[in-house]
């Protein structure tokens, strides 16, 4: 007599399955993001330059970031392109999405779509050496067009104050693109059944905007916010490209500042520590993030 098999079996099986078929990603994610992580881990408690073996050092690295003033600098340079950066790309995107979203012709909506988007193809070193000379003080396109408005020549990146609108003027021109496909999509995915019905029912452009279109477009603002802001957290080609942190540490930011202290200092140790606390600042904004996401972010397309 065939004994049948419980439920345990079948269950016990496809679990089996399952991580079988994981089993190419969990392979790849150990080798390449858990290895390495258990390796920074382990340098930040030695002193190391690739040249010696590792000394351990116990927790010296990190009591070294408590005392690090030039760490508290660069952290608070870090943030302040956050809070400039983020605002800004969030806003112009959804923007510059609504004005292609609402445009009748196809051809338009193709034309303007690539030329928002086509910045981001180039390269950002490339790129970065063009608006060099656009932001010189004495040789610049930017200067030269805003001296014809009566508008003194101003030191772009050789002022630790107007080093920073030059960086977001480079940053809005290259990368804008990227957030401004992801919320022409979102846009595109909108059923127009509900403009239509809100309109049987009077509401006005601000009203479709408010009660629909950013309700119905949070899942997808969500996802760029909180991608954004784990890179603009980690910002480096603008700085080191544009100003090589300067002038002084005025833009310095903690990726550069980790660069710096690995590849130039040769202090693999503290550059370990510092890649480690900010692994963390990055966990728990992404945490801080999706903890919040309940409020107001929606998911309702029905």
């Amino acid at each position: 007599m065939v004994q049948k098999k419980g439920k345990s079996y079948y269950r016990r099986r496809d679990i089996g399955t399952a991580y079988f078929f994981l089993m190419p990603a969990i392979i790849l994610f150990s080798l390449f993001v858990l290895v390495p992580i258990i390796w920074v881990g382990y340098l930040s408690f030695t002193k190391y330059n690739i040249i010696t073996p590792a000394q351990f050092i116990e927790w010296k690295n990190w009591s070294r970031l408590l005392s690090d003033k030039r760490l508290g600098l660069i952290m608070a340079n870090t943030f302040k392109f956050v809070g400039l950066l983020t605002p800004m790309h969030l806003f112009m995107g959804i923007l510059l999405a609504l004005g292609v979203n609402s445009l009748k012709s196809k051809g338009a909506t193709y034309f303007f779509r690539t030329i928002f988007y086509f910045p981001t193809l180039a390269s950002t070193a490339a790129v970065a050496m063009a608006w060099i000379f656009i932001f010189n003080k004495d040789l610049g396109m930017l200067n030269y067009f805003l001296s014809r408005l009566g508008i003194q020549k101003i030191p772009w990146m050789a002022s630790s104050f107007w080093v920073y609108p030059g960086v977001m003027i480079f940053s809005l021109w290259k990368f804008v693109g990227i957030y401004f496909l992801y919320y022409f999509i979102g846009l595109q995915n909108i059923d127009q059944g509900l403009y239509d019905a809100a309109s049987i029912d009077g509401a006005n452009a601000w009203d479709r905007l408010i009660h629909i279109t950013l309700p119905m477009l949070s899942p997808t603002i969500f996802f760029v916010l909180t991608t954004q802001l784990i890179g603009v957290v980690q910002i480096f080609d603008e700085p080191y490209l544009l100003t090589s942190g300067g002038p002084g540490d005025s833009s310095r930011t903690i990726s550069l500042y980790i660069y710096e202290t690995a590849y130039v200092s040769h202090n693999y140790g503290y550059a370990s520590a510092m890649s480690l606390l900010l692994l963390g600042i990055i966990l728990l904004m992404t945490y801080l993030q999706f903890k919040g996401s309940n409020l107001w972010v929606n998911y309702d397309r029905e």
